[in-house]
């Protein structure tokens, strides 16, 4: 293993015990003590993924995640002590691929690293475009489109969007989709899929008055065509 890791971390007793623990798990790491900084390494290239603390100085972690959205599309991981939704939310739909809140527990964080970085090596399949009805998903352009009309996806919204379309027609339920698009070692409730279905729906079937997901009472969800 030796993907390459970009921890953002202020509290530098914190930062020095997820480098060790890291390192310990084969990662190669580096750190940045301040958002300015870790922007600067982030655009920099050549990381796997980012470990990002929303409150730091100079720049905050979500205007460093705004800034390294424009140019990069590397997993990153949000470290907050926030708990609210709103903020777990503006997060997610800045562009992070996931959040923790601290204090965590050293193992789900790993399981969220793992995740994220499977994630990452799944997106380069050929890229055949997905379609039903007037919505579009190009996989290689990372573009959802409806009728010819951009529509801003996050990533979390995307990869669902992605895996409910490559099976369209056939339900899938809450637990298929956490272990294809969260990962299998996922840590976390069955209703983040509830979550995310309803801000997908927002975004194109309320959007563009259409009915494409659609809900199997007590089973899951699936696309189909209208």
């Amino acid at each position: 293993m030796s993907e390459r890791i970009l921890l953002v971390e202020d509290e530098e007793k914190l930062a020095r015990m997820v480098e060790m623990e890291l390192k310990y798990e084969g990662y190669q790491v580096e750190k940045a003590l301040d958002g300015r900084r870790g922007l600067e390494l982030a655009l920099g290239g050549g990381f796997d993924l980012v470990l990002l603390d929303i409150m730091l100085p100079q720049l905050s972690g979500m205007e460093v995640l705004r800034r390294l959205r424009r140019e990069s599309q590397v997993p990153v991981i949000m470290l907050t002590a926030r708990d609210s939704v709103v903020d777990k939310v503006a997060g997610l739909d800045s562009g992070a691929d996931d959040y923790i809140t601290k204090p965590f527990a050293i193992e789900e964080l790993l399981a969220r690293i793992r995740a994220a970085l499977r994630g990452k090596g799944g997106q380069a399949a050929q890229n055949v475009p997905l379609a039903a009805g007037p919505l579009v998903l190009d996989v290689e352009k990372h573009q959802v489109t409806v009728r010819g009309q951009n529509v801003e996806l996050t990533k979390k919204e995307f990869d669902l969007l992605r895996h409910l379309l490559e099976n369209k027609g056939r339900v899938l339920t809450r637990e298929a989709l956490l272990d294809a698009v969260w990962g299998f070692d996922f840590v976390g409730e069955t209703n983040s899929v509830d979550v995310y279905i309803r801000f997908l729906r927002s975004k194109l079937d309320d959007a563009f008055g259409l009915k494409l997901i659609h809900t199997v009472r007590g089973v899951g969800y699936v696309i189909k065509e209208e």
